[in-house]
């Protein structure tokens, strides 16, 4: 029998097409968040000072909108989702209070417990979007995620629409 803590989340897929997302922080934690925002269509202003050089192709691209300054009280003013992963606990944290007034869902990537949201361990095949989450064991949730879409592509899975 598992000792382990039930998973408290609820999983949900999120329409963010057209929707204002903040990103605080501009270093790889966002880098490898910000491709599947946009490819959700979201409307994503990252604030950071400064940015990884891939985030920086992004913005010039036009694929986003790159505030380059420190993250301030009311730049959640419009989002409808936000991600806090500065190296800044203390920014954060601010980030997260400002999403908790404003009622708006946060995921803290340096300490999840404290957002609001998590972003599960995600995996694609063949039009599925596989979603795992594993009570704040996100190693755990990565090794399932892909354990599930190699057992799809394998098909030893059935994914079918048949029961």
């Amino acid at each position: 029998m598992s000792t382990r803590r039930p998973e408290r989340h609820y999983l949900v897929g999120l329409d963010l097409a057209g929707r204002q997302v903040v990103v605080v922080g501009g270093g790889t934690v966002a880098q490898r968040r910000l491709p599947r925002l946009l490819d959700a269509g979201a409307e994503v202003t990252v604030v950071a000072p400064e940015v990884t050089p891939a985030v920086e192709a992004m913005a010039t691209a036009g694929e986003l909108r790159w505030t380059a300054r420190s993250y301030e009280d009311g730049d959640l003013a419009a989002a409808w989702y936000v991600i806090a992963c500065t190296d800044d606990p203390a920014t954060n944290e601010a980030v997260g209070a400002e999403a908790q007034r404003r009622q708006v869902f946060c995921v803290r990537a340096d300490h999840g417990p404290s957002g609001s949201a998590v972003t599960p361990a995600v995996g694609e095949h063949d039009g599925l979007v596989v979603g795992v989450l594993a009570g704040g064991q996100p190693r755990r949730s990565a090794a399932v995620r892909t354990a599930l879409v190699e057992a799809l592509q394998a098909g030893l899975v059935e994914d079918s629409a048949e029961p």
